[in-house]
């Protein structure tokens, strides 16, 4: 790095851990390009310490830090012309905030939009003249807004909804509008609009009507061509997330027949003449190249494991990140060699991870096992439980269950009914019994870690963060006798006061999962609340929280706690000046070395 070579304290030091090394390791994200200026880029580095913005010019080699907060950032948009970084600028991570721009050389930050308050950014799409955009925009007040912003001129309205929506592209030549948008009700499965930037309706399409079954629709971007008006989207028609092209002028919709099993989606290469297919299939990915002519992918070679994310660059050649559970992540070229490397200590690399299948309630559970090597069991071990909802573990490198693993561990990650990755049927599975659903699959595996010896039935764990902290606290309360330890990260712990006080898209989402809100289905948010249970939890509990969090708020998490301490059961918070996570790699590693001395102590 131009600025600092980012190597830590103790870098070069063999007394510092492994797992430590693992989160003081400089790490980047997938380098995002200009358009009309692909020698210039934008990437995520933690390379001094917190999670910041790097502009990079390839031209040259300089990278530069672009922002510097307390508390990081990552949410930034590199304009298509390559002059501007526009930053989305909150308050110690609560995600209500304004979006700043610098130029890209360098320069004073200034406020992207003159004339729109602060908010939850509700997407963001920016013209190739680098002098329009389109804001997207989520208040508990308004719902979603989306404005057309000019250059000198005021913010233009062009949508009002109080369901969640958001802006999903904007053509190629700056004439159309693509927006994805609940206004049935669902937030699970969007519908989606076309306009022109004065408002008026292009097209539609809403794969929610006249069927029994609930499917969505994404945006994944209009075809870089001017005056192209061919739409990428993806959809669910076959069970799975899956890429067609609609041309949203005549209404003409080509199904895009891959013939890969997993979920798949894809981008445009940047002649708009093939696509770049990302496939996903039982937590692992791979690539491959779609020509249009032929109607046949072809295989891009990446490494067994998963890629995060790929670009296909102006040459042909395509960028990845990737990684294994034993490989830490890099960016990788086809056209050879590595992308970004940069400086500083290097992430030693874990264990491979072990695919195991289980039959479970609603069919076979995919988990994903790690122990150290040369172990037998039965270990103490740790079931890592997934956020999301909508999400899954993959076979990708993630420094906290190396962690477990380093210090005698077995770490289990299940993907649950509710996990992307499986078919549309089994990530809606989870409606109306929230909560409840992915534990009786938690529970499966659990039972199938004791019978094959793996697992110490009295050392068993349960723990994760936002998603994964709700289902450890719900765990601990309605399955007492067998977790000898919670640990639960940013959680939903009283789900009704969670559901007052958290951002306006959590609560459509959350009317979504129950069929309504706490008013008008009491019963199911009771079943499915973690304080509902506390007085039945035996376990040693260890719960950190954000103060500034907006997606699992801090006063429901008070709530609970209060509950335990009236009680007097054993039980450990830690609350720090962040939101739904923390940046800051000291901070990220204070908490796991939090968590590791409370299981060693719980369980001794």
């Amino acid at each position: 790095m131009t600025e600092s070579n980012g190597a830590p304290r103790g870098a070069g030091d063999g007394s510092m851990p492994d797992w430590e090394k693992r989160f003081r390791a400089p790490r980047v994200s997938l380098p995002d390009w200009a358009e009309d200026a692909p020698d210039r880029s934008l990437f995520v580095s933690n390379a001094t310490g917190t999670y910041e913005l790097y502009a990079w010019d390839r031209a040259t080699g300089e990278q530069r830090r672009a922002t510097d907060r307390p508390n990081g950032t990552t949410d930034g948009v590199l304009s298509p012309d390559g002059e501007w970084i526009w930053w989305f600028s909150d308050k110690d991570g609560d995600e209500f905030g304004v979006w700043l721009r610098q130029p890209f050389a360098g320069g004073e930050d200034v406020p992207a939009v003159d004339g729109l308050e602060a908010s939850y950014p509700a997407g963001l799409a920016i013209g190739r003249d680098g002098s329009t955009a389109v804001v997207g925009r989520s208040t508990d007040e308004d719902g979603t807004t989306i404005h057309v912003v000019r250059a000198g001129g005021a913010p233009q309205e062009i949508y009002r909804h109080r369901e969640s929506a958001g802006v999903g592209d904007l053509s190629h030549d700056g004439t159309l509008i693509a927006i994805e948008h609940t206004e049935h009700g669902d937030a699970m499965h969007s519908a989606l609009r076309v306009v022109r930037p004065d408002g008026t309706t292009v097209a539609e399409l809403d794969d929610t009507k006249g069927g029994s079954q609930e499917l969505g629709l994404e945006v994944l971007g209009f075809a870089p061509v001017d005056g192209d008006t061919r739409l990428l989207v993806g959809h669910q028609r076959r069970g799975r997330w899956e890429p067609m092209v609609w041309d949203v002028a005549s209404g003409e919709e080509t199904d895009l027949a891959l013939g890969l099993p997993g979920d798949v989606s894809a981008e445009w290469y940047p002649d708009g003449s093939a696509l770049l297919v990302a496939h996903s299939f039982e937590a692992r990915s791979d690539l491959w190249r779609y020509e249009f002519g032929s109607g046949a992918p072809t295989r891009v070679e990446t490494p067994p494991g998963t890629v995060s994310g790929a670009t296909a660059r102006p040459d042909g050649s395509v960028e990845y990140l990737w990684s294994s559970a034993a490989e830490p992540s890099v960016v990788r070229s086809t056209s050879g060699g590595v992308v970004l490397d940069p400086p500083g200590l290097k992430a030693p690399v874990s264990v491979p991870v072990e695919d195991v299948w289980v039959e479970g309630p609603g069919g076979r559970i995919h988990a994903l096992v790690q122990k150290p090597a040369g172990s037998t069991g039965p270990l103490p071990t740790v079931f890592e439980v997934h956020g999301g909802p909508t999400w899954h573990d993959s076979d990708s490198f993630a420094a906290g269950p190396a962690a477990w693993v380093d210090h005698g561990y077995a770490v289990v990650r299940v993907n649950y009914r509710g996990s992307t990755g499986y078919g549309r049927e089994w990530t809606d599975a989870l409606k109306h019994r929230v909560g409840l659903i992915e534990l009786e699959d938690v529970s499966a595996v659990r039972e199938w870690a004791v019978s094959s010896g793996l697992a110490d039935p009295d050392r068993l764990v349960l723990a994760g963060g936002s998603w994964g902290g709700y289902l450890t606290l719900l765990g601990v309360g309605t399955q007492p006798d067998v977790w000898a330890v919670g640990l639960a990260a940013v959680p939903v712990a009283d789900y009704v006061t969670a559901y007052h006080d958290e951002m306006e898209a959590l609560k459509a989402l959350d009317r979504t999962l129950f069929g309504g809100t706490p008013e008008e289905v009491p019963d199911r948010f009771t079943v499915s609340s973690p304080l509902t249970y506390v007085d039945e939890v035996k376990a040693p509990v260890y719960i950190s929280a954000g103060v500034n969090d907006p997606r699992c708020p801090i006063r429901q998490i008070d709530n609970y706690v209060d509950r335990l301490v009236a009680r007097g059961a054993t039980h450990e918070v830690y609350r720090y000046d962040a939101g739904h996570g923390s940046l800051v790699v000291e901070e990220r590693i204070k908490q796991v070395r939090l968590e590791l001395d409370f299981a060693a102590r719980h369980l001794s």
